[in-house]
């Protein structure tokens, strides 16, 4: 499932990034990772905002499509 219908609070595992080289690049130097656990906080507006590792993350609706967990 994409990363916007992810449940709120709970950890999720990221297993495919649909995306150009670039913005996987971005991704992956801000700990966007396939793999990697995600966890979202919030899904207000036109933002997802995510916590990876230590930190919180705002993703725009866009990206965060393009982004799917399991």
């Amino acid at each position: 499932m994409p990363l916007v219908l992810a449940p709120l609070g709970q950890e999720v595992k990221i297993v495919k990034i649909i995306a150009d080289d670039k913005t996987k690049k971005h991704l992956s130097n801000l700990g966007v990772l396939v793999d990697g656990k995600i966890t979202v906080i919030s899904a207000s507006g036109g933002s997802t905002v995510c916590r990876v590792k230590e930190g919180r993350l705002a993703l725009d609706r866009n990206v965060a499509a393009r982004i799917y967990v399991a």
